[in-house]
């Protein structure tokens, strides 16, 4: 049997008989296994824990990664206050998974490729989005609210895996053209059992593609849990089965999440293919305003990853180097504060419907049927309402 890949760790090798081959085989499976345990760099009492493979980010990148984690905290907070005042349809909050997505956005290129899921509202806000834009797909607009080639940011997708797939593709017209492109593709673990996530990592190993999957493992796919979901060792695992690398991190560790996906996007950009990447995070909050989490996990589970935030860490660390003050964290809140308020105006304003939208954007040229029921509904909006006023006397 041949195995050929493309990928720098495998040749075109013949099934080995022993010896030397064997070695090799076992030095390509040993690679792509994951960590023993979830790479950790800054433990949750803000303490350093050294890792030979992944060295400590430098303070600087950490600061700015630690301001777009305190706005994310206050977008989520935010985020939940419309959704009770009716200024929001739903949101999917990720709070305590905002180390996951300020990861995320900052490890890409400017040139690179993000593909959100429903809840990675504050990756998208990360990349350079604009907030309101950001959060009009959620209001419930008809549009996404923002346009995905200003800041290579998909649309957030609601259906489960169906963004891997176009991640795919998207990385794969990139290499098609040449392109030093790298697709970061962000799901959940519910995801993982979807049919779409097996043929978007399948393909993309096959065809040797610059995609770093990156599996937010919060533990519940809505009530779900993991354990009812996959009994293997880890999801990261389930890279091998593709023939690509896998990887654990500790997903409330900002600066091992900034280590670990900046080296799977280094290492895709430098031709090595994709990997995959689980983050093991907790999902604090209920799935949605719609969701009861209490019906299904208990105050104690939740109480268990309160010591974990992943925001309390990052400031313990950044004040025991001497890089967090009151003055920063003053600053820091502040510019929190500005684009909370930029949401609550934004998003109290009443939006101007045209009607005719329902039909201008279906096709690229109406049907007839189209055509037919917009003049209909022009008909209709252009007749006068009957008189309020009296005859008079």
């Amino acid at each position: 049997m041949t195995i050929s890949t493309g990928s720098p760790w495998h040749g075109s090798m013949q099934e080995p008989a022993g010896g030397a081959d064997l070695d090799a085989r076992r030095a390509v499976e040993a690679y792509m296994l994951p960590s023993a345990e979830p790479v950790r760099l800054v433990d949750p009492e803000g303490r350093h824990v050294h890792n030979d493979t992944y060295p400590l980010p430098d303070g600087g990148a950490l600061l700015s990664a630690y301001r777009e984690l305190v706005v994310g905290r206050r977008v989520n907070d935010q985020a939940n206050a419309l959704v009770r005042q009716g200024r929001m349809a739903v949101y999917p909050s990720s709070h305590g998974q905002e180390a996951c997505q300020v990861a995320a956005a900052l490890c890409l290129g400017a040139g690179d490729w993000l593909f959100p899921t429903y809840r990675d509202t504050v990756a998208v806000l990360a990349r350079g989005v604009d907030p309101i834009q950001a959060l009009t797909l959620l209001r419930g607009d008809w549009h996404s609210g923002y346009d995905p080639y200003e800041h290579n940011v998909s649309i957030q997708a609601t259906p489960l895996a169906t963004q891997l797939l176009h991640a795919v593709g998207v990385a794969h017209a990139a290499k098609l053209r040449g392109e030093n492109t790298v697709v970061l593709a962000m799901c959940g673990d519910g995801a993982t059992s979807e049919g779409d996530f097996h043929e978007a990592l399948n393909f993309a190993a096959v065809f040797h593609l610059p995609v770093v999957f990156f599996v937010q493992n919060n533990q519940y796919a809505i009530s779900v849990p993991l354990s009812r979901q996959s009994v293997a060792p880890s999801l990261a695992h389930k890279a091998v089965g593709y023939g690509m690398p896998g990887e654990r991190v500790d997903g409330n560790d900002l600066a091992a999440l900034l280590a670990v996906l900046g080296k799977a996007v280094d290492r895709a950009r430098d031709g090595g293919g994709p990997a995959l990447v689980e983050a093991h995070t907790y999902r604090m909050q209920s799935h949605t305003n719609a969701d009861d989490a209490t019906r299904y996990r208990t105050d104690d589970e939740v109480a268990q990853w309160v010591p974990r935030d992943p925001l309390q860490r990052m400031r313990t660390y950044l004040s025991e180097l001497k890089l967090l003050d009151g003055a920063v964290e003053e600053d820091i809140a502040g510019e929190a504060e500005r684009v909370a308020t930029a949401l609550r105006d934004g998003l109290n304003a009443e939006t101007q419907v045209d009607p005719e939208d329902l039909f201008r954007h279906v096709f690229s040229e109406q049907t007839s049927q189209l055509r037919e029921q917009a003049a209909k509904l022009r008909e209709e909006l252009s007749r006068e309402e009957p008189s309020a006023h009296g005859s008079g006397a």
